[in-house]
């Protein structure tokens, strides 16, 4: 498999040729890693405790359908050099553009809020402290570290920050698991037509189909070739194509596997403990840790809150970039990470903003648990029109020129649209 060189550094264009695995693995394994964030540690934590094994199977289903979004909104910026946002200012009416940026950033810190929030109740469980301190120092720190730290630098912290996620995986094996019903959980779906099964199920979806992450890996894709001396757009370099959509594809079925593989070890782990016991109101992942301690032991309490701050110091990041990218893009500011915060001051406010707003969200008279699991909600309802728009992009071939998707990944992209929509729909309708 061909593999493209990896940017490295800022704006001076790029390092030797990395190894093979660390070549391939990028904005796709990030953007995997950053779906398990504490709130969606906290919404598969309620699925689990609330529903047992019996939703395992979504995690099944939705596997192909995050990789054909994904792997969709990387060849988008790849292809194009610009992101979502990018792309829609250049090709689309003004006001679709802002209602979608609108509905990113609300949705964006509403997440970041509930994310730092939980993050801080976890390190409260485990030393003790003031809840809004530890807010405001999470904050902090993961925004200074976008604004100083190098690029090269940061993107390599957070490949490393996604193996705290190993930390469910660990707690998963601490504790006695009935296998055998967990794998039927898995193969065969299980589907109560109610309003309380479909919000949990739109949560899932939206905390695992998020649109965050589709502004996220398609801005990505256009930086690390953009600060690059040996990539240019697909459309003016067709010849790169077979070794940019090979390492996409690679990236973006490793990144999703990991993610979803993570999210199962929580659903089971919370499904073989608190659901077997009775435990079934568990809303949020600090409550989801707590819980565990005199259930599964200390080992699994400590593992599980330890995760929470792990994934929240890649989720914030995360969710604060895609908010400023798409920001940034629509306006057609200078963008990127990998500029000094002097080059790019519009961008690096917005990417503050979203992160203070996120701190403020803990001060106001909001209900944390309701925060976190409908910030879940909101994100899947976002979603479907985000998941449209791009769609109509990567099938444009005024925009990808030959590189417009077809065929079944194209069939996939728009699958995983309908799914979405028809579950909100769902959702709507039985909530009345």
């Amino acid at each position: 498999m061909a593999v493209e060189r990896a940017p490295k550094g800022k704006l001076k264009g790029v390092a030797p040729s990395k190894p093979r695995l660390l070549g391939i693995l990028g904005p796709g394994l990030i953007t995997g890693a950053s779906d398990d964030d504490p709130s969606g540690i906290g919404t598969y934590s309620q699925a689990g405790a609330q529903l047992g094994f019996g939703i395992g199977w979504t995690m099944l289903l939705t596997y192909p359908l995050m990789v054909a979004i994904q792997e969709i909104c990387a060849l988008v910026g790849r292809t194009t050099g610009h992101g979502i946002a990018g792309n829609i200012c250049r090709h689309y009416p003004n006001w679709l553009l802002q209602v979608i940026v609108a509905l990113l950033f609300v949705a964006n810190t509403i997440n970041i809020g509930a994310d730092l929030g939980a993050m801080a109740d976890a390190l409260k469980l485990l030393v003790g402290g003031p809840s809004l301190g530890y807010v405001v120092l999470f904050g902090v720190v993961c925004t200074a570290a976008q604004i100083w730290l190098d690029y090269s630098r940061y993107v390599n912290l957070l490949r490393w920050t996604t193996l705290s996620l190993f930390a469910y995986v660990a707690a998963l094996f601490s504790i006695q698991v009935p296998w055998g019903d967990v794998l039927r959980g898995i193969l065969v779906p299980r589907v109560k037509l109610s309003g309380d099964f479909l919000t949990t199920l739109v949560a899932i979806l939206g905390t695992t189909i998020s649109p965050y992450l589709f502004f996220w890996q398609s801005s990505q894709e256009a930086e690390d070739q953009r600060i690059s001396s040996d990539r240019k757009p697909l459309v003016r370099a067709p010849e790169q194509a077979p070794a940019a959509h090979a390492r996409i594809r690679a990236d973006t079925l490793v990144g999703m596997g990991f993610s979803n593989l993570i999210a199962l070890s929580i659903i089971v782990t919370t499904a073989a403990t608190l659901h077997a016991t009775g435990l079934t109101n568990v809303q949020t992942s600090a409550q989801a840790a707590k819980a565990l301690r005199p259930v599964a032991g200390e080992f699994a309490f400590v593992i599980f809150a330890l995760g929470i701050i792990g994934t929240g110091l890649l989720a914030v990041p995360v969710l604060a970039g895609s908010a400023a990218y798409a920001i940034g893009e629509g306006r057609r500011w200078p963008v990127g990470l990998a500029r000094q915060p002097k080059q790019a001051r519009a961008f690096y406010a917005a990417l503050a903003a979203a992160t203070i707003v996120g701190v403020l969200i803990n001060v106001m008279p909001i209900d944390p648990i309701k925060a976190l699991y409908w910030s879940a909600v909101i994100n899947g309802i976002v979603a479907v029109p985000v998941m449209a728009a791009a769609m109509h992009i990567s099938g444009h071939p005024r925009i990808m020129g030959r590189f417009a998707v077809k065929g079944w990944l194209r069939a996939l992209g728009w699958a995983a649209t309908a799914m979405m929509g028809l579950c909100v729909a769902g959702m709507a309708f039985t909530s009345l």
